[in-house]
């Protein structure tokens, strides 16, 4: 999620490697890269990896959205290639390359990418490999709440033509969410996270809203959520392992909270948008 030169460039000569070696060991191919059909102001499209899965189509598939830092690959790496061996589809978005930004972590999301979670959902309902009918979008820190803001009951949702089954939201700020979900929703959040706290998704997934006010619980669809002891931001990302500031925030890898996430996250998406339910 940072946005360092230094992690960026170890980050790269590790994912590199890790390629090399994956090539050599006959492993799955690499992503392939894509543009979408929708161009946005700029008159330049947006573009991500696309993974496809073992086995005949067409299957259920996963928009990923990454967090204010970028590192599209890098998310790509570590959660698209283990959905595509699960039997999803993937597409993990590149937000800001087309668009020349490099990190939004004290500026919060421009505007124009409230709509992105749709033009990705738009380009795999054109799929002959996706089942447009099963498409679930899962977001991490600011990305997810672009998920969140997808699929709770708004403009946004309502004028979309093709809509999303599930969304899925790694520790996302749940303080501006008001909680009226379309869709069966999963959070995942760190116990100790000093970014987006665990305290406002509990009142988010509660039915209270930023001043502790219920609201109609029968409204929408309920949200799951998960807090993970002893986690912090970033929970997923090893390359955390020697604990990270950022902009005064704690980030931390933690292979427990990773772990259970893992496996919490394949059966919601197994019981919302169908798939193969194997571990990996």
């Amino acid at each position: 999620m940072t946005n360092f030169a230094g992690l960026a460039a170890s980050l790269a000569t590790l994912l590199i490697g890790s390629a090399e070696l994956a090539c050599a060991a006959g492993a799955e191919p690499p992503p392939a890269f894509v543009e979408f059909e929708s161009p946005l102001a700029s008159a330049q499209p947006l573009q991500g990896y696309l993974r496809l899965p073992d086995g005949p189509g067409p299957s259920p598939a996963v928009v990923l959205l990454h967090g204010c830092g970028g590192f599209f690959k890098q998310l790509d790496e570590r959660w698209g290639k283990r959905l595509a061996a699960w039997g999803y589809v993937t597409l993990t978005v590149d937000r800001f390359g087309p668009r020349g930004i490099t990190s939004t972590c004290a500026s919060g999301p421009p505007a124009a990418t409230v709509h992105d979670a749709y033009r990705a959902l738009s380009f795999l309902a054109r799929q002959s490999a996706v089942d447009p009918a099963r498409v679930a979008v899962i977001g991490f820190s600011q990305g997810a709440w672009l998920a969140l803001f997808s699929v709770e009951r708004g403009a946004i949702e309502r004028n979309a033509k093709e809509k999303f089954r599930a969304a899925v939201a790694f520790y996302p700020p749940c303080l501006s969410i008001k909680g009226d979900m379309t869709v069966p929703t999963l959070i995942m959040v760190g116990e100790l996270d000093d970014w987006t706290p665990a305290k406002e998704c509990r009142n988010l997934a509660e039915g209270r809203d930023d001043y502790g006010i219920s609201r109609q619980k029968e409204l929408g669809y309920p949200i799951e959520l998960i807090v993970y002891s002893g986690a912090y931001h970033d929970f997923d990302v090893p390359s955390f392992r020697a604990p990270q500031k950022l902009l005064g925030h704690h980030l931390e890898f933690n292979e427990v909270a990773r772990d259970q996430s893992i496996d919490a996250l394949r059966k919601f998406l197994y019981a919302t948008i169908g798939g193969q339910e194997r571990s990996q």
